[in-house]
């Protein structure tokens, strides 16, 4: 600033540090700033180009000055404009080295961050207690937005179980059914049974099997059955003749078995003769 502003905020006794707002009617337009020196030309002042980016200023443009009390700031909300500046490796440190340049923020700016040889662009979101405040020896909480070119990572989408295919599902190989009486057939006495036809394990067969043996049994039913006997009393007669031939009939059934040999029997006094006379 020139050094006729210094006499006149000098006779005015304001309080220090002094700061200023600065307006460009034309745009509508209004931040806050510090002063460095007081050594400008008269009727010029000089200020940063982003300043000037901020108050969309061209060189030569008229701007109002006015002197102005701040708050000191108790909040502070940042967001870059690109995610560059989170990939620093210690952003925290290097902001708070950047911020003790700057001796007010106001709420809608963009500060530069130089660091690198690369410039890095911040907006100031959101300050407390005011739009404007003031951060010389203050302790002030710093909070960070998202960037602007941020980009939420994709979900992945949840993979779609593969449908049941029907046809599929019919070629399931379906488990084999119980069939009752299909094994071999063995004799309790452990001798083989060599009469047994392979074939006749089947159950058609067997069934027909046993449709044959029961026939001659039913048959024979008629001739095997005794007279009606009265209670109490014990006939020895036809009707013990009768069932001794039907129980004679079965033995047949059972002759195309191997024959038996007979043992010999017991015949008493067979033997030769001994006198006691010697």
């Amino acid at each position: 600033m020139p050094p006729s502003a210094l006499d006149r905020l000098a006779s005015l006794h304001i309080e220090y540090p002094m700061l200023f707002e600065v307006r460009n009617t034309a745009a509508e337009r209004t931040s806050h700033c510090g002063v460095l020196e007081f050594i400008a030309e008269e009727g010029m002042i000089y200020m940063p180009y982003w300043m000037m980016q901020n108050l969309l200023l061209q060189e030569g443009d008229m701007v109002f000055i006015k002197n102005a009390n701040l708050p000191k700031g108790t909040y502070v909300k940042l967001q870059p404009h690109t995610t560059d500046f989170l990939d620093i490796s210690n952003p925290k440190a290097i902001l708070e080295k950047t911020l003790r340049n700057y001796s007010c923020l106001t709420t809608g700016d963009s500060i530069m961050v130089a660091y690198n040889n690369k410039k890095y662009y911040i907006d100031i979101v959101e300050t407390k207690p005011a739009s404007a405040i003031s951060i010389i020896e203050t302790d002030c909480e710093v909070d960070f937005a998202p960037p602007l070119d941020y980009k939420e990572p994709e979900r992945p989408k949840p993979t779609a179980p593969p449908s049941a295919d029907p046809a599929a599902e019919a070629q399931v190989e379906e488990e084999p059914k119980f069939s009752p009486f299909t094994g071999p057939g063995r004799r309790l006495d452990g001798k083989p049974a060599k009469d047994l036809d392979a074939s006749s394990s089947s159950p058609a067969k067997r069934q027909a099997n046993a449709t044959n043996s029961v026939q001659p049994s039913a048959s024979s039913t008629p001739q095997i059955t005794a007279p009606r006997k009265t209670t109490g009393k014990l006939v020895f007669g036809s009707g013990g003749s009768q069932s001794s031939k039907g129980t004679e009939k079965v033995p047949e059934k059972d002759a195309k078995e191997e024959p038996k040999k007979e043992e010999p029997k017991f015949s008493a006094f067979t033997g030769k003769k001994y006198s006691l006379k010697g």
